[in-house]
């Protein structure tokens, strides 16, 4: 059992992976409750859908540039300082946040805004955090790490949206949102107490210290020296960029992930099938959600056969096979219950089936998501880490928004269940082509990191 549970060494041999882990554990779940906390605040104060869906407008365009800015930015400043500063922002964010609802604004436009600058900080954040990773557990506990990174967000993900609802409806927006505040300063603290960490020239493959006593914290002591200092601009996201196009396996961990994203993401449809086809309402499509996300929970939670995986690239395209096939079973499961219902039958019989591909599917989007971004932090050179998680964070951020445009888009034509099977099929005969093109990503092994 020891070997199937989580792989917990990253925790033991490195204390400030082990700060910053229990920091963002505790964060993550704050700024959930307050993501949700602000959807349902503005759609108090508007009645309308389309109000609620601009925070997503509001919050995607600042986390693109951002995101893309900030990694260009973690190569060139020591990462603990841009990590705190962003951290910083995005708890005065928080604050602010929670001081429009103490002072009883009421302002959809004050919201707007705090949360553009919320993702922006966000953009910044992210992608530093992420270059860092490598430097606290060094390369060979990057699947552990990653893994229990996962599992965190997933429990945020579970938690996060059933607190914020239950705590607006108890004591209100004001307290629900103070909450992130507190929890917040966990992460600060976490990254106030990293050591410094500049980019360094040359990668360095060295592992964390294994229990910390040198005095080192853990950190692998070739990250502490600096590299040259180069001036910060577009220019060095352009060579990000150019350094991705002429890396075929690190290319390919983002291709693979936007053909799965956008053949076959489901969520946009989910209140349609939990609410009209499965005839369970708001409670169907709660369950619904947090399948997936129960799914990529226990992915973490069980996450000990993962670390000794090699072949990375076979790996990552293996579970977005898996995903493909999922969210086509869930595709076959909302047809039956699609006939059922139009037969007299009882189509919330089907509603737990469906909840049970949806896990598949949560599961083994996160096995990928481990992967792609092992194989990125680890074959990628030091100094250009920050652009890289950059582009990472843009992705996993943009794919899914559009595969919401064109499953939603497609289910206008096609019904739900149609456009899930079909959708499922595309991504595994899309993914399946990739590797055709690309077969060098199917030999990548973990031991000889070729980006």
């Amino acid at each position: 059992m020891a070997r199937l549970l989580a792989d917990l060494t990253p925790l033991r041999v490195s204390p400030a992976y082990r700060r910053l882990w229990i920091g963002n554990s505790l964060s993550a779940v704050g700024t959930q409750l307050t993501l949700v906390a602000v959807s349902l605040e503005v759609f108090h104060l508007t009645g309308s859908s389309l109000a609620v869906g601009m925070l997503g407008a509001f919050a995607l365009v600042p986390l693109v540039v951002a995101g893309l800015y900030g990694g260009a930015v973690a190569d060139h400043v020591d990462r603990r300082k841009l990590a705190l500063a962003s951290s910083s922002v995005l708890w005065l964010t928080a604050v602010l946040i929670a001081a429009q609802a103490w002072l009883g604004l009421e302002s959809v436009w004050v919201l707007y805004v705090l949360v553009a600058v919320h993702s922006g900080a966000s953009g910044i954040n992210q992608p530093t955090r992420g270059a860092i990773i490598p430097a606290l557990v060094g390369l060979k506990l990057l699947p552990a790490a990653n893994a229990l990174n996962m599992m965190t967000f997933s429990v945020a993900m579970m938690v996060g949206p059933l607190f914020a609802g239950v705590l607006v409806a108890q004591v209100g927006y004001a307290w629900t949102y103070s909450v992130d505040v507190v929890t917040f300063l966990a992460a600060l603290y976490a990254v106030w107490r990293l050591p410094s960490l500049p980019p360094q020239r040359q990668d360095a493959a060295g592992v964390a210290g294994s229990d910390g006593s040198d005095g080192s914290d853990g950190i692998d002591g070739a990250a502490a020296s600096a590299g040259g200092r180069r001036r910060v601009g577009w220019g060095s996201v352009v060579e990000g960029f150019r350094f991705l196009g002429s890396r075929p396996n690190l290319r390919m961990t983002f291709i693979a992930d936007i053909v799965a994203m956008a053949t076959a993401f489901p969520r946009a449809l989910l209140p349609a099938i939990g609410a009209v086809v499965l005839g369970g309402g708001e409670a169907a499509v709660g369950i619904l959600l947090a399948a997936m996300a129960l799914g990529a929970f226990l992915t973490g939670l069980f996450s000990g056969p993962l670390t000794r995986i090699v072949r990375h690239g076979a790996a990552v395209y293996w579970a977005i096979v898996a995903w493909g096939l999922s969210v086509a079973g869930f595709g076959v499961v909302v047809y039956l219950a699609a006939r059922a219902g139009a037969s007299g039958g009882e189509p919330q019989h089907y509603l737990w089936a469906a909840a049970a591909f949806l896990a598949l599917a949560g599961c083994a989007d996160s096995v990928s998501s481990v992967f792609r971004n092992t194989i990125l932090q680890s074959a990628t050179p030091d100094h250009l880490r920050g652009r890289l998680q950059g582009v990472f964070i843009v992705v996993v951020a943009g794919g899914p928004r559009v595969g919401e445009m064109l499953t939603g888009g497609a289910a206008e034509l096609l019904t739900e269940p149609v456009t899930l099977m079909a959708g499922g099929v595309l991504c595994v005969l899309g993914v399946s082509a990739l590797m055709r093109w690309q077969p060098g990503f199917l030999k990548y092994d973990s031991r000889h990191p070729v980006p």
